[in-house]
């Protein structure tokens, strides 16, 4: 049995604690409030994800380091630099390779699919922050002072925090009119926190991973338009009706409301298609996504809604193809 140690205790975060927990290892799921999954191979820790000694001592002797935090997007500027410098600081002194739970945003505006050596672009700062965290990690690793590092790359997650779950789930469930921030007919990729879980893990215990990014697998590029039915259907809810949010109440809202501002920030990411390919992680471990409609299911479970199947059709749910 491993130690594994987990800095941040959101859903990605958890449920990578309980994906290692069910496998026999044992878990320091680190968080400042020391909140978390319940599981016996699991300890909750409170801790300062910026106090680079407390963090070291955690470390000692772990498996793996995995940054799984997600500080609000507002706050990307000022959280992330120290947040990142303190879990290179005890990936150092501990000589655990290191797993970040990474997204898309630094790879900024792009023309076609992402793969791995799409270069990170964006400059946009709230977005160059993404891609300067791993260029300063990797530079640590060919320099020698940490033992290894690796970024998981994923896109929007289906079943939290994403514009699924924000602006779609409810009112689908309920059967009333969803309103959506992004046009409705463009093609995006979505990711399943589940295989962030599963992607991470391998990255941390698959030397062949190490000091390289990987995208996540995911499931075939979908229209926010495909999605909303694709979730109705496999919730049993009523056919979807949804519609795009007026550009300027969008911006109106913005002023007031720092989630809809942060849209505002990454509005590129649904104005034209953007996909990722996630090939190489497939073909190299054998990794496939997990099937949309349980990952659907789940999102529904989590939004809290309840499905109103008065009018809507049957509640057979369709089976992944």
């Amino acid at each position: 049995m491993s130690v594994h140690l987990i800095v941040g205790a959101g859903m990605v975060g958890s449920t990578t604690a309980l994906r290692l927990a069910d496998l026999g290892e044992h878990v320091r799921l680190i968080s400042r409030s020391g909140r978390g999954p319940v599981h016996e191979q699991i300890e909750l820790i409170p801790a300062d994800a910026n106090d680079a000694g407390r963090l070291s001592e955690l470390a000692d002797g772990v498996a793996a380091i995995y940054n799984c935090l997600n500080p609000a997007y507002h706050r990307w500027l000022t959280d992330w630099p120290p947040m990142s410098a303190a879990l290179l600081t005890a990936a150092e002194r501990s000589g655990a390779p290191l797993v970040i739970a990474g997204c898309l945003y630094g790879y900024g505006e792009v023309t076609g699919p992402m793969t791995e050596d799409t270069p990170l672009s964006a400059t946009q700062p709230k977005l160059k922050v993404r891609a300067d965290m791993w260029r300063e990690a990797l530079a640590a690793q060919e320099a020698g002072r940490i033992r290894a590092v690796t970024e998981v790359r994923a896109s929007d997650y289906i079943q939290a925090g994403s514009l699924l779950s924000l602006f779609l789930a409810k009112p689908l469930l309920s059967g009333s009119r969803a309103l959506v921030p992004a046009p409705l007919d463009v093609p995006h990729t979505w990711t399943s926190i589940n295989d962030v879980a599963t992607m991470l893990i391998t990255a941390a215990t698959e030397q062949r991973a190490w000091n390289r990014a990987w995208h996540v697998p995911s499931t075939d590029p979908l229209t926010v338009r495909k999605l909303a039915h694709r979730f109705s259907e496999a919730n049993g809810a009523p056919a979807p009706k949804v519609g795009k949010f007026p550009d300027w109440m969008f911006r109106v809202s913005g002023h007031f409301v720092p989630m809809v501002r942060e849209f505002q920030t990454t509005a590129y990411q649904f104005s034209a298609p953007f996909v990722m390919d996630s090939s190489a992680a497939s073909t190299t471990f054998g990794l496939r996504p997990q099937p949309i409609e349980e990952a659907l299911r789940e999102a529904a479970e989590l939004s809290g809604g309840t499905p109103n199947k008065a009018t809507g059709p049957s509640s057979t749910r369709r089976t992944a193809s």
